[in-house]
């Protein structure tokens, strides 16, 4: 009933930026928290960043000063803009959004399909 459409990723060197969109479809009621996480090979998916109703932001600390989460109610999308990347960066980015559907009362927790960042040095 929910998808999230991830874009934006790709190759990109040592230093330089990019900027993730996620755009939530679906019979969307109302969309509560949104977030980035990311997955690198071997390791476990990890918060990059969280945006919550309030405005409220967290950074995992190994971003934070060089990555911004951002959203557009209207458009119900989701971005992070990346700057300064370097190769640690490198993995597969999910965005994950708290969605109420129509016609129901409660927010359950979608997934986008992932995205690949990969940043040469």
């Amino acid at each position: 009933q929910v998808q999230l459409v991830e874009s934006g990723g790709g190759l990109v060197q040592a230093g330089g930026s990019l900027r993730l969109s996620c755009a939530a479809s679906g019979r969307i009621a109302g969309i509560g928290a949104m977030g980035w996480y990311r997955q690198a090979p071997g390791k476990q998916r990890e918060l990059v960043a969280s945006l919550v109703g309030g405005g409220t932001t967290n950074y995992a600390d190994s971003v934070k000063g060089r990555f911004t989460i951002s959203r557009d109610n209207a458009k119900n999308t989701v971005y992070l803009q990346m700057n300064s990347l370097n190769p640690e960066d490198t993995a597969v980015y999910y965005c994950n959004m708290g969605v109420r559907v129509r016609d129901t009362y409660v927010f359950n927790n979608y997934w986008g399909q992932g995205i690949q960042v990969t940043v040469s040095s």
